[in-house]
């Protein structure tokens, strides 16, 4: 996007995510031992799967036309090729989980947004679109499962399920755009809380 340097449109994708890890799992209870081998204690299983990722890179913009380059409807989300200007320093990356009020004054923002500043009339700005990570997710997802025989080939299962099972706060990106000065920099919201669900299939 910048002729004249090239190298400031080198950035992380949009799904960059320098560390994934994913356990599936399923450990069948041992309730027929523990309680005596019935229809009540037996076919009781534990199962899930556990996510510990980095988050997403933060996308920076500016959607204005500073750079009189006439793209502000082109380029991520039309939103513009336009980008701030970035000096270099600490980014100072906080835990959202201490700022549960993202209107408070006290509240300080997910990264040092000094170091941001709109691009001069003209000019491009000199901050890559992405080039660090917002948070991570720290994810459960479990399920208990029974299985009820009621003749050879016929049975219920009952199913609890519960995502997000320890309701861990899983915050989405903070704002990248510089003009929207009130959450510029700042998490503002989060994914789902803990949701459960009962459920029974009748397998044949």
């Amino acid at each position: 996007m910048n002729p004249r340097n090239p190298g400031l449109s080198k950035a992380l994708s949009a799904f960059d995510m320098k560390h994934n890890f994913v356990l599936s799992y399923r450990y069948e209870l041992p309730f027929g031992k523990m309680f005596g081998a019935n229809r009540w204690s037996n076919g009781w299983v534990l199962t899930g799967v556990t996510r510990f990722t980095t988050g997403l890179p933060v996308t920076l913009i500016e959607n204005d036309d500073n750079s009189l380059l006439g793209t502000n409807f082109t380029g991520p989300n039309e939103n513009g090729v336009d980008l701030p200007n970035f000096t270099p320093g600490s980014l100072k990356i906080t835990d959202p989980r201490r700022c549960p009020d993202p209107n408070a004054d006290s509240c300080q923002p997910y990264f040092n947004n000094s170091l941001f500043t709109i691009e001069p009339l003209g000019q491009l700005g000199n901050a890559k679109r992405r080039f660090f990570h917002g948070p991570g997710i720290n994810n459960w997802d479990m399920a208990a499962l029974k299985d009820l025989r009621l003749t050879e080939t016929k049975s219920l299962q009952f199913r609890f399920e519960f995502f997000n099972a320890f309701n861990h706060a899983q915050f989405n990106n903070p704002s990248g755009n510089i003009l929207d000065t009130a959450v510029f920099g700042k998490v503002i919201s989060a994914r789902d809380p803990r949701i459960g669900q009962v459920a029974i299939k009748f397998l044949f």
